[in-house]
């Protein structure tokens, strides 16, 4: 017979195993990532670093770099990411990453495998140098102007799903609950994401849940699949880690040759051979599981013919990726949607936004802002509003809600500056900021054919009562009218002064004709644009 140590399923013991460790390290990050999306909502805020994970990615610092030619500061926390990566190799991916320990959970409890089917799906395969092509997609683009990283980038990826898929239908889930088991309304509001608000409903987050859902599905046929085969944030730490001081080394005179180490490899990357640098995890169940010690994460120094460097992916594959990323970007920028000149009259954007074309430099979909709005105005961008290149950027939706006339906090959690950080002062065109006056989102106008006054000589109000400005925006002319059953009416026929309108789209919020709002605000006249101007004189400036 042989030995108890020769057998598969024996493992040596030890007093502290690295697995351990790292789980306990993916459970503190995973938490703290769902604290920071719950801590987002405007009583919660309080100056935390809800964004800090999205500040350490750094191929959120690269491609804005690359876009606008500056570096964001607090996109410098990417610089730890890299000094980790330099010294310990792909740890982000399998130690820190919420994205990946989610996959590799889903992974772990739907692993129905056989030994040697856990085997085969965890080889490397040709396949897993998409990543890389993807990669270089994408910084080309960004390059050249165009930002799309955030489509893929996981952690922008898990703040989006998160933001407007996950916490609107978890709050959803315990008001139910609350009303099912008839438990104190104010204790499950405390958990909620968007605690005291009824229901938030955001455009599209189906087709942005139904994203997440597929990619971790997918799972079940590769595992790991985004990670090892999408990621471009693990593209971009694999080809530095190429370089790191410590690694997977073999000893080749231990390896008996079991395969046990590929039971439970996160990144495929074959530690029962040469082993592929660029694709390790640094997971440590290789070492846990070996039966023979074989296997060891120590500094270089180990024979280097046991080790493959370098990204798989070679110089044909760089231009084609190159091509594909060069094509792509005249199809994106010639949709006809995203110039200062034309772009649609739904795309307005959020309080202390840049300019357009600099916003979509800067905007990585993250939606870190839907989240902290309290009226829930913002959301995703559709097709139809923004493009293909400003899709899931934040816009804002009048039919839904409105922007109040305080409220900075989509300014205080972006964290690349597409909404740059402005004060209520400022917002308001107050005290030193009086001579550029308040910030305008755009102008309102009015639909007189479907103006209750104007159109039905039914008297209203409602616009005019709710605007916040003073003097006020909105007012009215007053006419005595006989309506059609001989009654004398006071109408107040409403009027714009677009002077004094901010565009914060109350009135449209408010407005009773529900179906297709009697009042509606453009971003013509925003602030942030000097061609998107609608009068050549704010005479508002003379008083």
């Amino acid at each position: 017979m042989r030995p108890l140590e020769r057998l598969p399923h024996y493992r040596p013991k030890r007093l502290l195993r690295l697995t351990n460790v790292r789980i306990v390290s993916q459970t503190f990050f995973f938490v703290a990532f769902v604290l920071a999306v719950w801590a987002t909502w405007t009583s919660r805020l309080g100056g935390y670093p809800v964004s800090r994970l999205l500040e350490m990615d750094p191929l959120v610092g690269l491609s804005t770099a690359l876009a606008t030619g500056y570096v964001y500061r607090a996109l410098g926390w990417g610089l730890l990411v890299l000094a980790l990566t330099l010294v310990f190799g792909r740890v982000f991916c399998n130690w820190i990453c919420p994205y990946g320990t989610l996959h590799q959970f889903v992974g772990w409890l739907f692993n129905v495998r056989k030994p040697a089917e856990r085997w085969a799906s965890n080889r490397y395969r040709r396949i897993y140098f998409l990543k890389y092509g993807i990669l270089t997609v994408f910084l080309l683009m960004a390059a050249m102007g165009a930002l799309q990283i955030g489509l893929l980038d996981p952690i922008c990826l898990m703040y989006r799903t998160f933001a407007t898929a996950i916490a609107p239908a978890s709050d959803s889930l315990l008001a139910v609950a609350g009303e099912k088991l008839h438990v104190d309304g104010l204790w499950l509001d405390s958990l909620k994401f968007g605690p005291g608000v009824e229901r938030r409903v955001f455009v599209g987050s189906f087709w942005i849940g139904l994203v997440l859902f597929g990619l971790v599905a997918m799972n079940v046929v590769i595992p790991r699949f985004f990670c090892r085969v999408l990621c471009p944030l693990g593209a971009l730490l694999g080809v530095l880690s190429r370089g790191a001081l410590f690694r997977i080394n073999r000893d080749v005179h231990r390896c008996t040759d079991c395969d046990m180490c590929l039971s439970r490899c996160e990144g495929a990357s074959d530690p029962q051979g040469k082993l592929r640098l660029s694709e390790c995890f640094a997971c440590m169940n290789c070492i846990d599981d070996c039966p023979e010690d074989a296997l060891s994460f120590t500094m270089l120094g180990q024979d280097a013919r046991q080790v493959v460097p370098a990204p798989d992916i070679n110089r044909r594959q760089l231009v084609f990726s190159g091509i594909i990323g060069a094509a792509a970007l005249p199809l994106i920028k010639n949709d006809g949607v995203n110039t200062d000149e034309n772009y649609s009259p739904k795309l307005i954007r959020p309080p202390g936004s840049v300019e357009e074309q600099e916003f979509l430099e800067r905007c990585i979909k993250c939606d870190q802002c839907l989240n902290a709005c309290p009226t829930n105005v913002l959301q995703p961008a559709t097709f139809a509003e923004a493009g293909i290149e400003g899709l899931w950027t934040p816009v804002m939706n009048f039919n839904i809600g409105h922007c109040q006339l305080k409220c900075t906090l989509c300014s205080e959690v972006c964290p690349t500056g597409a909404i740059r950080r402005i004060t209520v002062e400022e917002k308001l065109g107050k005290g030193k900021f009086k001579e550029q006056g308040p910030v305008r989102l755009g102008t309102a106008f009015f639909d007189r054919g479907r103006c209750l006054p104007h159109a039905m000589e039914i008297p209203c109000v409602v616009c005019e009562e709710v605007c916040p400005t003073s003097p006020k925006a909105i007012q009215t002319k007053d006419i005595e009218v006989k309506d059609v059953f001989g009654n004398l009416v006071v109408l107040n026929k409403p009027f714009i002064v677009p002077d004094l309108c901010i565009g914060c789209g109350i009135c449209q919020a408010e407005c009773p004709v529900t179906d297709s709002r009697a009042v509606y605000v453009t971003p013509v006249g925003e602030s942030r644009s000097k061609e998107r101007r609608l009068l050549l004189h704010n005479r508002a400036q003379d008083r």
